[in-house]
């Protein structure tokens, strides 16, 4: 029986960066490779119902999965996919792409008088071979640039061999006209040192000749030299973009590792011949004490151990693995060469291993959230909890603060399809005692739920509480004043050892506490609501903070308005000058009667 692609699900959790999607069929076979610069908008192009191709409608048809490769750059996304495509050829993509070769800068340097030139495809002609490239446009514009600050021809050397004086790109200063002896062999192959240097991304230096070209230009007001400047300094920075995706050799293949409580997601790359020509995401079921460095070490070694599979030179991972020497010894005779394992690595490698770092990270929170696995914690906490149902709503609420100040508590909402984030809440907290969480709790609570008394807002089946039992005695006493006694409290408590895994439930009703075990799918949902709950109200925190300091002292005090705020600031010189300023002081100002100076002073001196 074949079981339809949950698309509503899947694009839910889509993140919106730039990636690569393979939609497979039923039977695992690979349909169609695409890239996107943002992921979510492009897959869900293809979920619209209506206006699709015959051939879309088709291919949809028959999606059963889609795997998702983010990457750091659209760029990136576009030299990733035209690798996979090569490499596995899916049906859909010959039918409706054109899988040609991408472009590349050919420097003919086996040659007296070296010429930069043109290329699509590598390696068909002996010399230096630059890219490849997502733009034939960027790299002509680049090639033009770099014939006019380095003078190299670009010419054919059949018309090279045949000249007897110079050609118009001498006379327009685009060649040093080698064909003909105007320059010297030493000094030519100076220039082409150069510019392969700058193909290189090892020289910065014409940048900066170009940036104070453009900024003489434009003092001298004219405007479109430098905006030629301009467009000349955007198509070099292209040229020399690094791709990450497609560097100059080397096999390896490349782990990422993220672990959540609920879940690990392992995200391998396959990297031959310097390009990554594959990737594959696993969730292996772990205890939840395990770090990183035990499962990807354990992962490592059933992954190559347990079956016959190639094992390349260089593996490379997000951090140094538990009895790494062992791994490698084993691994090593599998191979009958020695293997290296590698954390710490630079330049192409160490981009390789961000991308399969974030990829990871992806597909774990994707996995997360998934429908099924959502709903299967939903399950396990109405057991846990005794419901005669699963629970529908779920509120969680968080106080975060430094030392007291610009307090902010978080209300974050889940239903059986995970976090429902257009329901999520945030209160700044006034009038309290600076650092006074049960204060701020109870603040929060009965703001929110006055609201929900009123009519204006979902009545929750479960309400949790980060926090131990003085919070939790907060939101029943709140509940209690509101009468709305229908409402399930828990509080979710660090345990003695404050790791993961051990956390303490605290009834509302009995005050009975109760710890679940590390692997409970219940637990796992209780972690994720708090963690999110926590998270939300802290970036909530920091974004008043910021604000806080960014502002100036004496905005928000009544009767202050623009004009009052210069004329202060102009007679003391400084906010901090009129802190240390009297009443009879301030009210020097013109502007400022002697009432609204006691005001200023007042604000400014809260605890006086």
């Amino acid at each position: 029986m074949t079981t339809e692609f949950d698309s509503k699900a899947f694009l839910k959790n889509l993140t919106r960066r730039p990636g690569v999607y393979q939609m497979y069929a039923e039977n695992g076979d690979l349909l169609y490779i695409g890239k996107a610069k943002n992921l979510k908008n492009r897959v869900s192009s293809y979920f619209r119902s209506t206006g699709q191709s015959p051939k879309t409608q088709a291919l949809v048809a028959r999606i059963a999965n889609i795997e998702i490769t983010v990457t750091s750059s659209e760029t990136e996304a576009l030299l990733l996919e035209q690798n996979l495509i090569k490499q596995y050829r899916p049906p859909y993509n010959i039918l409706l792409r054109d899988d040609k070769s991408y472009p590349y800068i050919f420097v003919s340097d086996r040659d007296t008088y070296p010429a930069i030139r043109f290329r699509r495809g590598s390696g068909r002609k002996k010399g230096r071979y630059f890219g490849p490239y997502p733009s034939s446009g960027a790299v002509k514009e680049s090639l033009n640039l770099l014939q006019k600050v380095f003078r190299i021809r670009q010419c054919e050397d059949s018309f090279f061999r045949n000249r007897s004086r110079p050609c118009l790109q001498y006379q327009i200063k685009r060649c040093t006209a080698p064909c003909v002896g105007m320059i010297s062999e030493e000094e030519y192959q100076q220039d082409i040192k150069h510019a392969m240097l700058f193909l290189q991304g090892r020289n910065h230096e014409i940048m900066k000749v170009l940036a104070n070209e453009m900024e003489a230009a434009s003092a001298a007001l004219e405007f479109e030299r430098a905006a030629q400047l301009r467009d000349q300094i955007t198509a070099l920075q292209q040229v020399q973009e690094q791709q990450f995706v497609s560097s100059q050799g080397g096999d390896a293949d490349v782990f990422g590792c993220a672990v959540q409580p609920g879940g690990v997601s392992i995200h391998a790359l396959f990297v031959r011949g310097g390009r990554v020509i594959g990737s594959k995401a696993y969730h292996p079921r772990v205890s939840l004490e395990d770090t990183p460095a035990d499962i990807l070490g354990s992962f490592v070694a059933q992954f190559y151990l347990s079956g016959p599979r190639e094992i390349p030179p260089l593996l490379i991972t997000p951090e140094s693995l538990t009895d790494q020497e062992c791994l490698e010894d084993a691994l090593g005779q599998k191979r009958g060469r020695k293997l290296s394992i590698q954390a710490n690595v630079r330049g192409d490698r160490a981009g390789w291993q961000r991308l399969a770092q974030t990829n990871a990270e992806q597909q774990l929170s994707s996995y997360l959230a998934s429908k099924q696995n959502m709903y299967n914690r939903f399950l396990a906490l109405q057991e846990v909890l005794e419901l005669d149902q699963p629970p529908r709503r779920l509120e969680c609420f968080d106080i975060s603060h430094s030392s007291g100040e610009a307090t902010v508590a978080s209300c974050v909402v889940f239903d059986r399809e995970g976090p429902k984030k257009s329901d999520y809440r945030r209160f700044n907290i006034e009038g309290i005692t600076g650092g006074d969480d049960y204060a701020a709790m109870h603040q929060a609570l009965l703001r929110r739920y006055t609201q929900v008394k009123k009519g204006e807002g979902a009545v929750p089946d479960l309400l949790v509480i980060d926090g131990g039992k003085g919070q939790v005695s907060q939101a029943m006493q709140v509940l209690e004043e509101l009468q709305l006694q229908d409402i399930l409290v828990i509080g979710i408590a660090k345990g003695p050892t404050r790791k993961a895994g051990f956390e303490v439930l605290i009834s509302g009703d009995t005050g009975e506490e109760q710890i679940l075990a590390a692997d409970s799918p219940a637990l796992h949902l209780l972690q994720h609501i708090r963690d999110e709950s926590h998270r939300f109200a802290i970036v909530g925190h920091r974004a008043k903070r910021g604000k806080a300091r960014r502002q100036s002292q004496l905005e928000g005090i009544p009767g202050v308005g623009p004009k009052r705020r210069r004329e202060l600031l102009k007679h003391f010189g400084g906010v901090k000058e009129v802190e240390r300023a009297s009443v009879e002081e301030i009210a020097k100002v013109s502007s400022i009667s002697r009432t609204l100076a006691q005001d200023i002073y007042a604000a400014l001196h809260p605890d006086s």
